[in-house]
């Protein structure tokens, strides 16, 4: 027996043979969930893109580290400072005196995430102030190539870098004012993606053949107190590095991932209440607290809400961009860029295969352990390349998920269809098998019912039709089983087609006898469709039966009864061992009708209670007889109208008379 998912073994102990699914339809399935992975991946790239960033970075978002950043500081321009200094932007004076202040509180190095790109009054003032306390400036390179804006003049270049692939290279700019493009400047254009996060910026920039480093690596770069670094971008062909790095000559050891575009990729693992965060306004007032600010490095840049500067990151849909700066620099700082190495892609597939691996052990389990498995693994194989891409998060490694995990969800809900499908069909086969050996509508009773060992029946009126041929037994002596087999199952057959098409059922086979029922619901209806089945039963006998019994043997012949009463239905026996059966008087009294009709010499015979359903004039009473084993006399009747009488002609050919 073969199914489209799977084959039985045959055997004698096939009822213990495992179902083993076909490894060739295991392995199309396979292919369809890795076609459909491939697809979504290049026709929803950015979708794709999306999520594998949004999930990735989860474990950022749910386990930050709380331990705080003593080496940076931020100097908000809150709406404290707004309130008590000025509105934005404040004069070039407010900006050197804040300068000096940050200088007498002892910080080391000042960055301003801040633009400066027209002249004001005091721009002398502002620029004498970041000679003397080692100031960082900003500027804004723009990648769109549909702006032309050329504002300001850039300052910052590395004279000893070139402009090389991975580099990004900008069109456009916003730079600061000429008095001010002396001093050491780093842009903080980070990467946009499509949803509004932000979590890639590129450490260098090539704006008109010159490279510019960004603000945090600027930052770096003026602690060395050296001028003319010189910085590089190499390529790595080792397994595990990125494709790309920033390398510092004067920074034994400092390197900067980058990818393929040469992006360094920004991380959220620090909490944002791990970055110390400081008023503006209590820095020109002097009441900030004075140890906060020794010997750190200050990021200078706005954090009110109205100024603008707020972007979405995995931890708050409102951040201030002063906070990325502050990341920026502090992964540069630890050495701790988050990076994809060039494994990545080899462990990801590697990763896949381990998930259809295990998607056909399972689907190869027996039936029971694959039908709750294989849901648990739709759920279980995504969550698991999740939690394998966090623990390389863990070690600044990102691996990526989502295609992976995809993979193995479309792969595992193709297996759970499959499965129930084949379930399903397995359903269907075995219900088709039971109803084949029960009546129909036990066999829908019994499939959603637990097997049981306490009797279960219950009461009907049923009009009852026992069939039996007669002779059988002595036939089937003298001739092959194969012959006699054959006649029975013809006989079942047909007598299952008629007694069916006329409404009612099969309740039993018995060696060459069957019992059939009508519900008796239908009063005078269901007792003339057993006459009638009666009728035709009779009719099949004669074009089925042999022209010429054996020498010796009399000619088959059937007895039909009829009779109708309250019957017990139902099933019996211990609960490995059922047996559907009818139970009461109406079946003794039918059986043993069905034996009269040889004793009276009459093909169909009918109870007195069925009778009452019929017309005088259909029926010819037989007399009143005891039944054997009953002790109530019972009156027989026989239909007129399908009176036969079996005779033979002289050739011992079989004729019937109709009376």
């Amino acid at each position: 027996m073969k199914y489209f998912f799977g084959k039985t073994m045959t055997s004698s102990n096939s009822a213990l043979s495992k179902n083993y699914v076909r490894l060739p339809f295991l392995f199309g399935l396979l292919t369809i969930a890795l076609l459909i992975t491939v697809f979504f991946s290049f026709t929803f790239s950015n979708l794709s893109y999306e999520y594998d960033e949004k999930g990735g970075s989860l474990l950022w978002s749910l386990l930050p580290e709380q331990e705080r950043e003593e080496r940076i500081v931020i100097v908000a321009i809150d709406e404290q400072s707004l309130s008590e200094v000025s509105a934005w932007p404040w004069p070039r004076s407010t900006m050197a005196e804040l300068s000096n202040r940050l200088a007498e509180y002892g910080a080391s190095l000042q960055l301003f995430d801040v633009v400066f790109p027209e002249s004001k009054i005091g721009d002398a003032n502002f620029s004498k102030a970041l000679n003397e306390n080692n100031g960082v400036l900003a500027q804004v390179p723009i990648f769109d190539k549909q702006t032309v804006l050329k504002s300001g003049q850039l300052g910052g270049a590395l004279t000893s870098s070139n402009c090389e692939f991975p580099i990004p290279k900008a069109v456009s700019y916003l730079a600061n004012t000429a008095l001010l493009s002396g001093h050491e400047i780093g842009h903080i254009t980070p990467v946009v993606d499509a949803d509004g996060m932000i979590r890639k910026q590129p450490p260098l920039v090539c704006i008109d053949g010159r490279v510019y480093p960004s603000l945090a690596l600027q930052g770096l770069l003026s602690s060395l107190g050296k001028k003319n670094v010189s910085v590089s971008i190499k390529h790595d062909n080792s397994l595990f590095s990125s494709a790309h790095k920033v390398e510092i000559d004067s920074y034994f050891g400092l390197s900067i991932p980058v990818d393929q575009r040469g992006n360094m990729r920004l991380s959220y693992r620090q909490s944002p209440d791990s970055f110390q965060v400081v008023s503006a306004a209590n820095i020109l007032n002097g009441t900030a607290p004075s140890q906060l600010l020794e010997n750190a490095w200050v990021l200078v840049g706005a954090t009110a809400f109205g100024l603008g500067d707020v972007v979405p990151t995995p931890h708050s849909g409102m951040s201030p961009g002063v906070e990325l700066q502050a990341r920026l620099l502090s992964n540069l700082l630890d050495g701790r860029t988050p990076y994809t190495p060039s494994y990545a892609l080899y462990l990801k597939f590697f990763c896949g295969i381990l998930a259809a691996a295990i998607l056909i052990l399972l689907a190869q389990a027996p039936s029971r352990v694959s039908s709750y498995s294989l849901p648990c693994a739709a759920l279980l194989l995504p969550l698991g390349s999740w939690l394998l891409h966090s623990y390389f998060l863990s070690y600044d490694i990102w691996l990526g998920w989502f295609d992976v995990a995809l993979f193995s969800l479309i792969a595992s809900t193709l297996f759970v269809l499959a499965d129930h499908q084949l379930v399903r069909h397995q359903h269907l086969r075995v219900f088709s098998h039971l109803s084949s050996y029960l009546p129909k509508s036990v066999a829908q009773t019994l499939l959603h019912k637990s097997p049981t060992g306490a009797i279960e029946a219950s009461r009907h009126d049923l009009v009852l039709l026992c069939a039996d041929l007669r002779n059988f037994s002595a036939y089937e002596e003298s001739r092959p089983p194969e012959e006699a087999a054959a006649l029975l199952h013809f006989f079942s057959v047909e007598s299952t087609r008629i007694i069916e098409s006329l409404g009612g059922q099969i309740e039993e086979y018995k060696g060459d006898s069957l019992l059939a029922s009508w519900s008796g619901s239908e009063s005078q209806g269901a007792t003339r469709s057993a006459l009638n089945a009666a009728a035709e039963l009779q009719e099949m006998l004669t074009k089925i039966i042999p022209s010429r019994p054996p020498k010796g043997l009399e000619p088959l012949a059937l007895g039909v009864a009829i009779e109708r009463g309250p019957t017990l239905v139902g099933s019996i026996g211990p609960v490995n061992r059922r047996h559907h059966t009818l139970l009461g008087d109406t079946v003794t009294i039918v059986l043993r009708i069905q034996e009269m009709t040889q004793d009276l010499a009459q093909p169909i015979l009918i109870g007195e209670c069925a009778a009452r359903d019929l017309t005088g004039r259909e029926l010819e009473s037989q007399g009143s007889f005891l039944l054997d084993g009953l002790t109530t006399p019972h009156v027989l009747f026989a239909p007129q109208s399908h009176h036969v009488d079996p005779l033979m002609d002289k050739e011992g050919s079989r004729v019937l008379r109709i009376v």
